[in-house]
């Protein structure tokens, strides 16, 4: 499909897709907090366990990045 192969359609989905899939869930904790009126160390927490499956993926991707290069 338009020149790319399948391999290469997926890793963009994956990169730019879970990216912005994640940026979307920053965004949710954050009105979270907000309405909630958790404040600064409530946020702080939210922040921290919900973001980290988050920083999970990120790390991995991170660690292949390097093993492969």
């Amino acid at each position: 499909m338009f020149g790319y192969s399948e391999e290469q359609l997926a890793q963009f989905g994956l990169t730019f897709g879970v990216g912005a899939f994640i940026l979307y869930m920053l965004f949710i904790i954050a009105q979270l907090a907000r309405e909630s009126k958790a404040g600064r160390f409530g946020t702080f927490v939210l922040f921290v366990v919900l973001s980290f499956g988050m920083v999970g993926f990120i790390a991995k991707t991170i660690l292949t990045w390097f093993m492969e290069g």
